[in-house]
């Protein structure tokens, strides 16, 4: 069974949201559901601080050893942190997709709109678990 924290919020598209403790920044990644699907994660390719996305635009890619996916913006906003250390170790969101695993950290445009995401109980339904 996947492990689906309660404090977090989640995407259809099995992205997580987790307050980072600063004031409307928030961290995101891939749920460990999401990376269990998916396999060994070889590379991923994530923006650059200072990019825009809007709401579900796609902000980079992940690739396993079986497919590449699209990564989705859970909300808009800016990019203000990359985990740099993905690039050496992309199997670290395989490892620990809710700490060293996460992948950007946007400065939401509404940080009310966090609220619209999927709760946990939500997201546990939306992947029959």
């Amino acid at each position: 069974m996947a492990n689906v924290p309660d404090d977090l919020r989640y995407t259809a598209d099995h992205e997580y949201v987790k307050e980072s403790g600063e004031a409307g920044v928030l961290t995101v990644g891939i749920t460990d559901y999401a990376q269990g699907e998916l396999g060994d994660i070889v590379f991923v390719n994530l923006p650059k601080v200072g990019q825009r996305f809007d709401e579900h635009e796609v902000f980079g890619t992940i690739e396993a050893v079986k497919a590449v996916s699209d990564l989705y913006s859970p909300l808009a906003g800016e990019v203000v942190a990359v985990n740099a250390g993905l690039e050496s170790d992309p199997a670290s969101v395989n490892r620990a997709p809710y700490e060293d695993g996460w992948m950007i950290r946007l400065k939401a445009a509404n940080p009310a709109d966090l609220a619209r995401l999927l709760t946990a109980a939500a997201y546990r339904a939306h992947i029959g678990s």
